[in-house]
Parts: C-alpha cells; structure tokens; sequence
C-alpha cells in the first residue's frame, strides 16, 4: 500500500473527530444555554418533587410485624402465608406469637404489633379503637369448637335420666353409648377448659353462658393454653375443651378424627346468630373431615364469629394493599365454611373498612401493577397527584424559558455594539488608526463567536456593521 494512502487513512480518524466537533458546535440549539436558562427552573421540579416524596413517603417499610396466635394454631398458619406472599414483594413479615385474639388486639391498641388477627366479639370497641385501627375486611368464619369426651356425655345423660339418684350411684345406660350433648346447659358439673385469657374465647363463653342462665360456679373450668388442655383432654384429665379456630387448625382436624371424641352440636345455632350480631349459624356437613370414613357421621351446627384482619391506621397503605392483596388469595377458595371468593368480604366488621382493602376486595387491584413490579406501580401510583400539581405549578413558569434562552444567546452578539458604538462615536475626536486597530480586535472577537445556526443572521449582521464603520474610518 502506497505510503500516501497509509497517511490518509491515519487521518480518518482525526478528521471524523474534527467533523463531529463542528457538527456538535453549529446546531440549531445550543443544550448548555439551555440547561443554564432552564436551570433554576428544573431545581425547583426536583425540590417540590423531593418535598412531594417526603411528604407522601410512597415507598412502604421493608418490615412489618403481624400478630397471629398460639403454636399450631390457625392464626399461626395464616401468618405464614401472608408472610410468604409479601417475602415475593421484598417486605419481610415478622410473625408476633400471642395467646389468641384478645392479646392481638392489646398489641395493636399497644403499638406493638402493626396488623393482628382478631375474632369478632373478643371485646367492646371504643371510639379510641376506632380512630387508631381499621379491618382488612372479614377473612374467615372461626367456629366455636366445643370437644366433650363420649364417657362424660354418657353421665350427663345418665344424670338427667335419674338425677334423684345418689351420687357415685349413676351410672352411664349401656344404650347410651351414643349420648350427645347439644345445649350449653348440659356442660354444668363437668370440667371444661374455657381458653386462655389471652384469646377471645373466654368471654365469647362468657356471654354465652350467661344467656343460658349458666353460673360460673357451676362448671369446673380451667383456663389452659391449647396444647396442654388439649393433652390433659385426651389424657381424661378434662371432660370438655372449647375454642375458636378456623377448621385449617391441626388441633381441629386432629380432634374431629381421635376416637371417644365427640363434637358438640349446637342445636339453637339460629337462635345464637339472632341473639349476638357477631355471630353466624355455621354447618359442618357430613362426611366432610373423612368421606370414606364418614366423619363427621351426621350434619353438625354450629356457632362461627368472624375473623378479620385488624390494623392500626399508622400502618403504610401500600403494605395495607399488598395484605389485602395477598386476602383474596389466601381465604377466596372454597372450604369447609364457605364457597369460592365468598370471602373475603366487608360485612360483619366492628371496626371501619380501610379503603386499600375495600379497592382490593371490591376490584382486581391496581392496573399499573399488572404490567409493572410492585414497588414502581406503588410509587407512580401514589406520586401521580402530587406530579400533576408540579406540572400545573411548572407549565407556566416553564413559558419564561424561551425568552430567556434568546437573550442568553444574542447576549454573546449584542454585548459588542456597546463597543462598536463607542468606536463610531469617537470617529472625529481620535485618530483613525487607533480606532481602525480597536475595530479590527473587535472583529476578530465576533469571529470566535459560537452561537446556534438559529442565531448566525444576528452574527452576520453585527461583522457587517463592523465592516460598515471600518469603510466610514478608511474612507474618512
């Protein structure tokens, strides 16, 4: 290759460099000036932007704590998914053990706890609970598992068919051996577990004994924690358990299928959901623990408060959403209870519905986050308001913009006809040649002028005048 052309192709860089320095300098806009005029303009976006997150705060917590309930518990089950669901969404949900829904409410009415399953009926709601907490919505019937043991109805059957007899003397009728208990009066005398104080049992039972005429002095009751009265039950140490558990509850499912242990039919089932509003009449149908082993053996009635998801109103409504979310999926199917998407649901709440969880229960969640990750569609989401002031707030200033970008540019023009000017003016006091050697700096300081191509005719323009007064000082 000849050595000419080894040179030329050296040059090709340089002269593509050179040739996209001129392109980026003759343009019709000039970006610096532009930044430069736009500038201060664009500072006040990002500081009302920054105001707007700060005062929004969009972004939920990377971690929330829920309170559930005892070991093995179904409260205890449902935090776990919840806790997997939102694992997906990057919040970590720290699960608070606790005695059952009556310590759940304390933790929420404490600050302890941010959501909290509570049984409806555990307590009386005050206006204070109402202004700091909210429900999730309804999230599952909690039926009233009453357990008896077959012996002890068998007595209490034997009492009532010869209660004159002396006591130690009444004995249980050999054709009794399928004796059932169906009303709260028959438990008197007999030892039952009533729950722990710290779950929404006790005075669950509480009332309904005392709508029976029961006194308290007339059970033999204890108030062990579920596991051990479940043991001291099947250890014959107790006559009777009772709790309030979603029938997802190990406890539950493994009762209903131990031998010798019968589950109490509440036969004014009807009667109670008219007595107490927070209660409903549930069926447990046949069959449906064990089809082939026909458990239960006949359809069984019983007494259900509803669960719901309770919160306190400081709690992020983002992470509020993603509960509510994570809700639909983890109580809509059907079950033992229930039909498909009958729950979750907003009837036979004591407290106010969140309208994060309303929007959720209601409707198929937010559009944006169908097509977007949650954290993003959750920020436009909660910033799109705030967004829209800004750009009323900007629209107008923004018009300011262009005039200032002209002066800036032309200023670089105009600032030298003060000079030529000056010049022109001192044409009969001065010599001609100190002025021709000034104008002709001048000029060659208008020739290093940049300015967009927008702009070259104010240029052009101003090197003419330059060269008009040169002609009138050579001339002269």
């Amino acid at each position: 290759m000849p050595e000419s052309a080894l040179h030329a192709f050296d040059d090709k860089p340089m002269l593509w460099f050179g040739n996209m320095a001129k392109t980026i300098r003759y343009t019709l806009l000039s970006l610096r000036d532009l930044m430069v005029s736009a500038g201060p303009f664009l500072l006040l976006a990002v500081a009302l932007l920054a105001l707007a997150y700060w005062w929004l705060d969009p972004n939920p917590p990377k971690r929330v704590i829920l309170a559930t309930g005892p070991a093995q518990s179904a409260y205890e089950e449902f935090g776990k998914r919840y806790a997997k669901a939102l694992a997906a969404e990057g919040i970590e949900v720290a699960l608070l053990p606790s005695e059952g829904s009556a310590a759940n409410l304390q933790l929420l009415r404490e600050g302890k706890a941010d959501l909290g399953f509570v049984q409806g009926g555990t307590d009386s709601y005050t206006d204070a609970d109402e202004s700091r907490l909210s429900s999730l919505g309804s999230l599952f019937v909690e039926p009233l598992w009453l357990f008896y043991r077959q012996e002890a109805a068998a007595k209490v059957v034997a009492v009532a068919k010869n209660p004159l007899a002396p006591q130690g003397e009444q004995a249980a009728d050999p054709a009794s051996g399928d004796a059932t208990l169906s009303a709260l009066t028959q438990l008197q005398g007999l030892r039952i577990n009533v729950g722990t104080p710290g779950s929404g049992v006790p005075s669950l039972m509480d009332r309904l004994l005392q709508s029976n005429r029961i006194e308290p002095a007339s059970l033999k009751a204890s108030r062990l924690g579920q596991t051990p009265a479940t043991v001291a039950f099947l250890g014959g140490e107790l006559d009777a358990i009772v709790f309030a558990s979603a029938p997802e509850s190990l406890m539950v499912q493994m009762l209903l299928q131990t031998p010798g242990i019968q589950l109490m039919n509440f036969a004014q089932s009807e009667a109670y959901s008219r007595r107490f509003a927070f209660l409903s009449p549930a069926l447990l149908p046949r069959g449906v623990v064990d089809l082939a082993g026909d458990i239960p053996p006949d359809d069984v009635r019983l007494v259900a408060p509803t669960t719901a998801l309770i919160t306190r109103n400081t709690t992020h409504p983002a992470l509020l959403q993603l509960f509510a979310q994570a809700g639909n999926a983890i109580h809509g199917g059907a079950g033992w209870f229930k039909r498909a998407r009958e729950y979750p649901n907003v009837e036979n709440n004591e407290l106010p519905i969140a309208k994060e969880a309303e929007r959720a229960i209601k409707g198929d969640g937010p559009l944006l986050q169908r097509y977007l990750p949650f954290w993003v569609a959750n920020l436009i989401e909660r910033m799109w308001l705030a967004l829209g002031i800004i750009l009323a707030i900007m629209l107008p200033l923004s018009r300011v913009v262009p005039p200032l970008y002209a002066f800036r540019v032309r200023s670089r023009i105009f600032r030298w006809y003060g000079q030529l000017r000056d010049i022109e003016n001192r044409m009969t006091t001065e010599s001609h040649r100190t002025l021709l050697e000034e104008l002709d700096q001048l000029d060659s300081r208008a020739e290093k002028v940049s300015v967009p191509l927008s702009y070259t005719d104010e240029l052009y323009a101003l090197r003419s005048n330059i060269n008009l007064v040169r002609s009138k000082l050579t001339s002269g």
